[in-house]
């Protein structure tokens, strides 16, 4: 197989050489115009002048010829209007050619020059083998142009293909299961950007198949725990069978289990997905009452419509209420306004609020502060994962005097999510519930 740095050097080459054979072809056999004509006559006319009358003595050309060829340094033949020879000084001359008038003629000795002298006598000159043929002068020059270029033009296009080559390794790399291969961004043309793009997918292909490992891992750990006291709560059942108590514990603990699933796929389903699922006017501050009526919390807000999808806003919302009444404190109070194109909704509560070196890390999957073990940890994991795939951001913004608050801003725009948002990590940092 052909490697592509050869392909393209091969037809550079390939250029170049039929660019020395097409010149060499014009020189060689391109009619002469009537420039050339011209000049052929005027030669032939100062011939005339510099050489014995045609009724002279043959001797007496031959030595009139001898002193001319001295003075061009050329080899010269003159010939009758018949074509005869009169007298040759120097190498032999071809005679001239009885189908062509003046011009050049091609021989065994190289080129020679044919002039047809007024009197119909015939000069024929050919300069020694010191001097070279215009054409062998254009030909070798134009060989010399394209060695040059030849040797310019391989490093650059062995540069470029070798780049290529590095990215297709490293395409095969991240193929064979590698997901941290990475190739080197060099120069700043279209190889460079390809580069770059590259490198972009691999890293987001490495953290989504990362969120999906910590999430199985995690789901199964968390899974294990609900299922363990419903085994129990069987067992229980079995010895005493009218125990209304464990009953409801197991009904309990079904629906933990059940929601505990629930936020499983719907972190893996938006995952999945670069824009919401739905896409409609919302008016999210009448989303932020009801669920506010569900919790026990107060609103202080101004009527906000964006667009987006009204099921997963009210899960984000729900998840923030749950979350402050989980963890927090009373009272629970819920804020919301437009800010510059963007709607920000704000939950607060009287809680004593979160480290800030874990304000980050709540947001994480299944992460859960220090001596807490009520909740997965995906609620919050869900809140900044819907929040930017509608195009906001969701997080830890502490108020003075409420240390317990958090924030989410979203666009206003009836575009739908911001360019550049929805490749944000789906599953980057998230949650305490």
């Amino acid at each position: 197989m052909r490697r592509l740095y050869q392909k393209i050097y091969m037809t550079m080459i390939g250029a170049l050489l039929l660019l020395v054979l097409i010149a060499g072809a014009a020189w060689r056999f391109g009619p002469g115009g009537p420039p050339v004509g011209q000049a052929f006559e005027l030669i032939g006319e100062l011939a005339a002048v510099a050489l014995p009358p045609a009724e002279a003595a043959p001797a007496v050309q031959a030595e009139a010829l001898r002193q001319l060829a001295g003075r061009l340094r050329l080899d010269l033949a003159l010939f009758d209007s018949g074509r005869r020879s009169i007298a040759t000084i120097g190498h032999p001359l071809p005679p001239p050619d009885p189908d062509r008038d003046s011009g050049v003629r091609y021989g065994p000795g190289g080129p020679a020059w044919v002039f047809r002298l007024p009197d119909d006598r015939w000069l024929v000159a050919r300069p020694p083998p010191r001097h070279r043929s215009p054409v062998v002068a254009l030909m070798a020059a134009l060989a010399v142009v394209a060695v040059v270029v030849a040797v310019a033009a391989f490093p650059v296009v062995r540069g470029l293909t070798r780049r290529l080559e590095t990215l297709q390794a490293g395409v095969e790399t991240l193929g064979a299961g590698h997901l941290a291969a990475r190739v080197p961004v060099e120069g700043r043309d279209e190889v460079a950007r390809l580069a770059e793009s590259f490198n972009r997918a691999a890293g987001r292909i490495e953290e989504l198949v990362g969120a999906h490992r910590l999430l199985l891992a995690n789901a199964s750990h968390e899974l294990r725990t609900p299922l363990a006291r419903i085994r129990l709560g069987i067992e229980l059942m079995r010895a005493r069978p009218d125990n209304d108590r464990h009953a409801a514990d197991l009904a309990r603990d079904i629906a933990e289990l059940d929601g505990l699933i629930d936020e499983i796929l719907l972190a893996s389903r938006l995952d999945a997905i670069a824009a919401p699922p739905a896409a409609e006017e919302v008016d999210l501050l009448a989303l932020a009452a009801e669920e506010c009526a569900r919790f026990d919390g107060t609103l202080d807000g101004e009527p906000v419509t964006l667009t987006g999808d009204p099921r997963l806003l009210r899960r984000m919302i729900r998840n923030l209420l749950e979350n402050a009444a989980r963890y927090g404190a009373p009272p629970v109070r819920v804020g919301l306004r437009a800010e510059a194109g963007r709607a920000v909704l704000t939950v607060a509560d009287g809680g004593p609020g979160i480290p800030a070196g874990q304000r980050e890390q709540v947001f994480a999957p299944f992460f859960r502060l220090a001596g807490d073990g009520r909740g997965a940890g995906l609620g919050l994991a869900l809140v900044r994962q819907i929040a930017r795939l509608h195009g906001g951001d969701a997080v830890v913004a502490p108020q003075p005097g409420v240390p317990s608050c958090f924030r989410v801003d979203l666009p206003l725009a009836r575009g739908g999510p911001e360019p550049g948002r929805a490749d944000a990590p789906a599953l980057a940092r998230g949650g305490r519930t």
